[in-house]
């Protein structure tokens, strides 16, 4: 079917029962790409569970900002305040991506949509890295040059997955980016090694929670929950890229692809920053120390 073009306007004859002569309707252009926006590509409802949650997750972050500001004020932490303003800058980006998920399928935007599907999920994999950085270096992880560390360290890893993702999407036209429900193999296979050493860094800090050296790491309830969600997440994804060759796979993979954009960033705030943001008391290590003291969680047993 060919298109039309935007300066015409689309009219369709609707005859009636009760009036031999046909009337009209006309669709304008802004309806059509209104309709183009919500409905092609991928479908409403794939768009809808993308958009809404990122939108409803910039809405809060705007009316809590006055509070936020305050405590950040007050508190002073160089980590908190970085991190709340990455989260910041990558919730509009993921929002940005949300929203223009129809360049996916628009011949003409193929290297737009690249770009910005690749500093998106390079957004996103910065706090990820950032996150596992901060509690890998366990209790002592406070001030500057925790900070400059975690930063330096995340800045790197990040900065090498960006430029193999470069490579694969602009030298070698491997379609990292589009989901065209095909068993690409250099695709699939970047995603299948992505997905294992994320699953692999995750399992680890996992089986430390469980293990003699979890005194190592902070001793607070959230990162535990947050590792253990994120394992989870990773496990399903690598064997959904695994099944790649088949319908399941591609439908597993885009599902979590969706969970992922969706509700990674008001996970991560939930898991970082919220307590430092709901909480009076701005120095609540302590507090955690003792509710973990109190269920054994440094019980010599463990050794």
């Amino acid at each position: 079917m060919s298109s039309l073009p935007l300066s015409q306007s689309l009219e369709i004859p609707i005859s009636s029962e009760s009036n031999s002569s046909a009337e009209t309707i006309s669709i304008k252009p802004d309806d059509h790409q209104v309709y183009n926006w919500l409905l092609n590509c991928h479908g409403f409802w794939h768009n809808i569970l993308l958009i809404l949650p990122s939108a409803l997750f910039l809405l809060y972050l705007a009316f809590q900002v006055k509070k936020s500001y305050r405590k950040l004020w007050v508190g002073r932490s160089h980590i908190i305040n970085s991190y709340y303003g990455i989260v910041w800058l990558v919730s509009l980006l993921n929002f940005t991506w949300c929203c223009l998920q129809t360049w996916e399928c628009t011949p003409g935007k193929t290297l737009p949509w690249n770009l910005l599907s690749l500093f998106t999920t390079s957004g996103l994999l910065f706090l990820e890295v950032s996150l596992i950085a901060f509690l890998l270096q366990g209790n002592y992880a406070s001030g500057t040059e925790a900070l400059t560390r975690t930063f330096a360290i995340s800045a790197i890893l990040v900065g090498l997955d960006v430029f193999l993702k470069g490579i694969y999407v602009f030298a070698f036209g491997v379609p990292l980016f589009i989901e065209n429900n095909d068993a690409h193999r250099m695709k699939w296979g970047l995603w299948i090694v992505h997905k294992l050493v994320l699953t692999a860094v995750y399992g680890f800090i996992l089986f430390m929670y469980h293990s003699s050296w979890r005194e190592r790491l902070p001793a607070r309830p959230a990162y535990h929950k947050y590792i253990t969600i994120m394992f989870g997440v990773n496990a399903l994804a690598l064997f959904a890229c695994v099944l790649s060759g088949s319908g399941f796979g591609f439908w597993l993979y885009d599902t979590l692809d969706i969970c992922y954009h969706a509700f990674y960033l008001p996970l991560i705030y939930v898991t970082f920053l919220a307590d430092f943001f709901q909480e009076e008391d701005l120095n609540l290590e302590h507090v955690y120390y003792s509710e973990m003291k109190d269920a054994g969680f440094f019980d010599s047993d463990w050794d």
